[in-house]
């Protein structure tokens, strides 16, 4: 199955529905699901959202509200609507998806919400709101399936059956002890295999992977990649169960921590939003510009101080942008590549060594292959052996420094604290900046003059 691409037909065709009433209207939208509604979302105007949403029923509109982008502000568009409609849809969400659509609302129009719902959903929202919203215990639904662990097969299946009367979807089944305390997992699969007599102490996997409602949600992420689970179960200190994280919250998770990755390596902050007007994106960009431009005049000083070498051979000019450009890349190709294995392993002091020490190997090979070519091209344009020579010496060093940096300086930001996505690459462009202009502009006063 293709993903859902926002198409101006399927938008029209929307937009002509609801001029044409609520029974064309109800027509046309059965033929997109509820995630493929949210994203066309986008492209409709708030009083168009709100018409939509009151003309389906609270099943699916919840559906389309939990399947909106965060951008797209779903918490506005459920808050606006009639307090009636808005409680069916919010008792109609899951309670973790609940938690962050209402989450993003003011206080007083969290509580205006959560007085209108009944007594054991408002309790369960508020206690879900406490939870920091990266962690566990802001990604954990606590709808869950658990059973007994002295129960019999029979017992746990009739457990299992009236429990999940209120469950879309479960996979594992959780498995407490008379005092409420997490003991382990068990699967259906192997309950339903299971000999008559089996008792659920025979069954259960008492070596379960779980979580604390404060681990960070990349390690939540991380620990349901590396066993392959389709959820994670959430204790407190006291070893009871709260809640379970899902795969399908982790997939979210990923995503947003890897957009959040590009944007802080590319200098922009993790504030502004994608489809944030121009405004926003001013006042995200600009701080980080202005930082970039003072390094700039770092580079800029080192040719000014080279410049008697400039005017004496007029063509270093030329090669100077070349010099200054692969090691930007090159440094930049290194630092994607480190930080991607920071955010994905603790990694130890042997192997940040050895990760430096291969950007150093890679750098050395592709900065000779790189200055091999360019020093073939100085001989035949120039007609200078030791022109082509001095940029070969340049390219090599300059690519040299780019892998280093490019693998260095986001460890170290590392290991004192500090994001390595936010500084590293302006702190990398400095470096192939400066030195690539000192290489090329110092051997070439030493060497050519």
């Amino acid at each position: 199955m293709q993903s859902f691409e926002i198409d101006k037909t399927d938008v029209q065709k929307v937009k002509k529905a609801i001029l044409a009433g609520d029974e064309t209207l109800k027509e046309v939208l059965e033929e997109y699901h509820a995630s493929e509604i949210a994203i066309l979302f986008e492209r409709l105007a708030k009083s168009e959202q709100q018409y939509i949403i009151n003309l389906l029923p609270a099943e699916i509109a919840s559906e389309i509200i939990s399947e909106m982008d965060e951008e797209s502000h779903p918490e506005d568009l459920l808050f606006q609507l009639h307090p009636d409609k808005r409680t069916e849809i919010v008792e109609e969400l899951d309670y973790d998806d609940a938690t962050d659509i209402i989450s993003q609302l003011e206080d007083h129009e969290q509580r205006e919400i959560l007085e209108d719902l009944e007594d054991d959903h408002a309790s369960e929202i508020r206690n879900l709101l406490t939870y920091d919203e990266k962690t566990a215990g802001g990604l954990m639904n606590t709808d869950l399936i658990c059973v007994n662990i002295n129960l019999t097969k029979k017992d746990a299946l009739d457990e299992i059956i009236r429990q999940s009367e209120e469950m879309e979807e479960f996979y594992t089944i959780y498995v407490i002890d008379d005092e409420q305390k997490f003991r382990g997992i068990v699967s259906l699969e192997d309950i339903v295999k299971a000999r008559h007599s089996a008792k659920i102490v025979d069954l259960v996997k008492m070596d379960a992977v779980y979580v604390h409602p404060d681990t960070d949600q990349e390690e939540v992420a991380d620990l349901i990649s590396q066993y392959n689970l389709t959820s994670i179960p959430v204790i407190d200190n006291y070893e009871k169960l709260l809640g379970r994280v899902t795969f399908d919250d982790v997939i979210d998770v990923l995503e947003a921590e890897s957009t959040e990755d590009i944007l802080k390596i590319s200098g922009v902050s993790e504030d502004e939003e994608l489809s944030g007007n121009w405004v926003e994106a001013v006042k995200s960009r600009l701080p980080w510009l202005i930082i970039n431009l003072g390094t700039a005049f770092l580079a800029s000083s080192v040719v000014r101080y080279f410049d008697p070498t400039i005017k004496l051979i007029p063509s270093l000019a030329a090669y100077m942008t070349i010099i200054a450009g692969m090691g930007g890349n090159a440094a930049t190709q290194a630092l994607a590549v480190t930080v991607r294995r920071i955010s994905l392993y603790d990694l130890t002091d042997k192997q940040a060594y050895r990760t430096v020490l291969k950007e150093f190997t890679v750098g050395l090979i592709n900065g000779a292959a790189n200055g091999i070519i360019v020093f073939v091209f100085a001989f035949l344009f120039d007609g200078n052996p030791m022109l082509g020579l001095v940029i070969f010496l340049a390219m090599t060093g300059n690519l040299v420094i780019a892998g280093v940096t490019g693998a260095g300086i986001p460890l170290i930001l590392k290991r004192v604290g500090i994001d390595p996505a936010i500084a590293s690459s302006i702190i990398i462009t400095t470096f192939t900046d400066v030195f690539g202009f000192l290489l090329i502009l110092g051997l070439s006063s030493k060497l050519l003059l």
